[in-house]
C-alpha cells in the first residue's frame, strides 16, 4: 500500500453541541447539512473537500490547499459549515476547531486514518474550547481575532438569514439578484438579511485575510 503524502489542507474538526436534545430528524438534518457544506466547497473550490463522521457526534473536514491556489481563509470554510448548519435548524450548532498545515491523507480519503500536524492541531483545540458552538483557529494571531469575531457574529444568525449567507460565501460569489432567485425572494429580503447578518463586514475581513502578500 502506498503511503500517504503530506500536503496543506484545512482541518476543521467539530462535534454536534447538545447532539442528545436533538430529535432523530434534526441530528440527520445536521449530518445533510455538514455533507451540503462539503460538496459546496468542493464545487466552488474545484478540488476535493472531504467529510467523515468522528468521534460519535463528531466530524472532520480536510479542505486542500494546493500550491499556486488563490488564498483560502480557514474562517471562510467554517462559515460555510456554520450556514448550512443553521439553515438546517436553529437548534443545531457545533463547535469547529480550525488548523491549516501538513496533512497525510490515504488515497481512499478515509479521514479516520488520516494524521499529521494539521490534525493534531485541530484535535488538540477543540478539546479546549469550552462554550457551546465555539469556533477557533490554531493559528492564533489576526486569523485567531479574525474567527473570534465572526463567531460572535454567526452565532446570530437565523435560518433565513443563514439561507442568504450561504451562496455569499463562495469565493467567486453570485450577485444579490441571483441569491434572490434561487431562494425565490426578493432582491431587497436578501439585502435585509445578509445586512442584518453581518455579512458585509465578514466580507470585508475574509478579503483581507484571503488578500495576496
Amino acid at each position: 500500500m502506498n503511503a500517504p503524502l503530506s500536503s496543506t489542507h484545512i482541518i476543521v474538526t467539530g462535534d454536534l453541541v447538545a447532539s442528545r436534545t436533538l430529535e432523530a430528524a434534526e441530528f440527520d438534518a445536521a449530518q445533510q447539512a455538514l455533507r451540503d457544506g462539503a460538496e459546496a466547497l468542493t464545487h466552488w473550490l474545484g478540488r476535493p473537500c472531504l467529510l467523515a463522521r468522528h468521534r460519535g457526534d463528531g466530524w472532520q473536514l480536510a479542505v486542500p490547499c494546493p500550491a499556486g491556489a488563490p488564498p483560502l481563509a480557514p474562517l471562510r470554510v467554517a462559515l460555510v459549515m456554520r450556514a448550512a448548519l443553521v439553515r438546517a435548524g436553529e437548534r443545531i450548532e457545533s463547535r469547529m476547531a480550525l488548523a491549516t498545515g501538513p496533512a497525510e491523507i490515504p488515497e481512499d480519503g478515509d479521514l479516520n486514518r488520516a494524521s499529521g500536524p494539521a490534525f493534531i492541531a485541530s484535535g488538540q483545540l477543540l478539546d479546549q474550547l469550552k462554550s457551546g458552538g465555539e469556533m477557533a483557529d490554531a493559528a492564533g494571531g489576526a486569523a485567531g481575532a479574525a474567527t473570534s469575531l465572526a463567531d460572535h457574529i454567526s452565532r446570530g444568525w437565523t435560518q433565513a438569514q443563514a439561507r442568504s449567507v450561504f451562496p455569499m460565501l463562495a469565493p467567486d460569489r453570485p450577485t444579490q439578484e441571483v441569491v434572490a432567485a434561487q431562494l425565490g425572494i426578493s432582491r431587497q429580503a436578501v439585502r435585509q438579511a445578509l445586512n442584518a447578518a453581518g455579512f458585509p463586514a465578514i466580507a470585508r475581513a475574509l478579503a483581507q485575510l484571503e488578500a495576496t502578500p
